[in-house]
């Protein structure tokens, strides 16, 4: 069974734009990952800032080995002045089974 990550990413307004370009510009790298099923990235659509993104793993194992890439830990240094709270990383399970 896959393993299957929902991240919610509150950032502070001003640094809205920086924080997406910074997760945009990790996404064709982590795709290409193995073990990456799905990495899919999104804006609230109610003008918040905050970016959300759908994971999909082969397994934790896949999921551990990209948040050990140098590219993630990068963004991840970067994120610690852009917060309004913590990031919350929700495992998700299909709604059947």
């Amino acid at each position: 069974m896959s393993y299957t990550v929902f991240a919610t990413i509150p950032v502070e307004p001003e640094h809205m734009e920086v924080a997406a370009q910074a997760v945009a510009a990790i996404v064709p790298m982590t795709r290409d990952e193995e073990g990456c099923l799905a990495f899919e990235p999104r804006r609230a659509a109610d003008g918040s800032s905050t970016i959300m993104i759908f994971e999909e793993w082969a397994d934790r194992d896949a999921f551990d080995f990209h948040h050990a890439q140098e590219y993630t830990k990068d963004v991840f240094a970067r994120y610690e002045g852009w917060l309004q709270s913590e990031p919350q990383l929700v495992e998700v399970k299909p709604l059947e089974g």
